[in-house]
């Protein structure tokens, strides 16, 4: 059985490491706070231009830009975006887990662009090809960060190398629920309903082919800066409640811990008092 000073030891020890988990646990709430707030802002204009591209696509069919055309001899590209950060719970490995699952199933050529370390690391020791690289554009994601990722992207695929580009990501469904998802970001896609006939909701002025042209580009970096902003809200959430359950199983070590100690000392008592009484009776 421990001493009472190795029990004080741990004691001691775990308090300092809830004293940590507690902090990081409000950073967290904090940080949650922001992304959550960018995330579901950027939603409804990713909606919507998703609905603008798909009744354009309609419109002008894969003859009109090379973003519509339906390439199937370039090889597969997944574009995995976690976190550079660890201590976020299962976040990390779940979207690994998943773009791994999606890398398994197809038989084709294939490569990686990942976003975040973690995600590179994984790739590295699975000898995953990897593309390229970017680093997390921190805690703050701003759209001029993904330019340089959408036109990579972009040349890719206009070039003939890829033939098809998806993103994998964690969604952010509540601070509690974060759920890895694959899109499809490239070829572009009509929508075969979208309220009403795909290629009569909108008026396209000067032309629906000027349009699309201008369009498009800032179509791609959108999807990819609402990927980036639903991880950072994910990986602050996971964050959050992992350091939550980290704090409270400290508390419930340190009552164990003190339970034990106080067996000890007790135990001490004990067998003192016990000494005593023997040494006066031998007296």
């Amino acid at each position: 059985m421990a001493s009472q000073r190795d029990i004080r030891r741990r004691i001691r020890d775990v308090g300092r490491i809830k004293q940590i988990t507690r902090a990081m646990q409000f950073v967290a709430a904090s940080k949650l706070k922001r992304a959550q707030d960018a995330t579901l802002a950027a939603r409804p204009y990713s909606e919507k231009i998703d609905e603008v591209l798909a009744d354009l696509a309609a419109v002008l069919g894969d003859q009109e830009h090379p973003l519509l055309g339906d390439r199937r001899d370039g090889k597969r590209l997944i574009v995995l975006i976690t976190s550079d950060r660890g201590l976020a719970g299962p976040l990390n490995t779940n979207t690994i887990r998943y773009g791994a699952r999606a890398i398994t199933e197809h038989a084709g050529d294939l490569a990686v662009v990942s976003v975040g370390r973690k995600g590179r690391d994984a790739m590295r020791r699975s000898r995953v090809p990897l593309e390229a690289h970017f680093a997390g554009f921190g805690d703050r994601p701003a759209f001029a960060d993904i330019i340089p990722l959408a036109r990579l992207i972009t040349d890719g695929f206009v070039n003939g190398e890829f033939g098809q580009i998806d993103i994998v990501f964690p969604r952010f469904v509540s601070t509690l629920v974060q759920r890895p998802t694959l899109d499809p970001l490239l070829p572009i896609k009509p929508t075969e309903d979208t309220e009403g006939i795909p290629g009569n909701q909108f008026i396209f002025e000067p032309d629906p082919g000027t349009v699309l042209e201008q369009l498009l580009p800032r179509y791609v970096a959108t999807r990819l800066y609402q990927a980036v902003l639903e991880a950072k809200a994910s990986e602050e959430s996971s964050r959050m409640v992992a350091m939550k359950n980290a704090t409270e199983n400290a508390d419930d070590l340190i009552a164990e811990y003190t339970l034990a100690y106080n067996k000890v000392r007790q135990a001490n008592i004990t067998r003192e008092m016990i000494e005593i009484a023997t040494g006066a009776q031998a007296r």
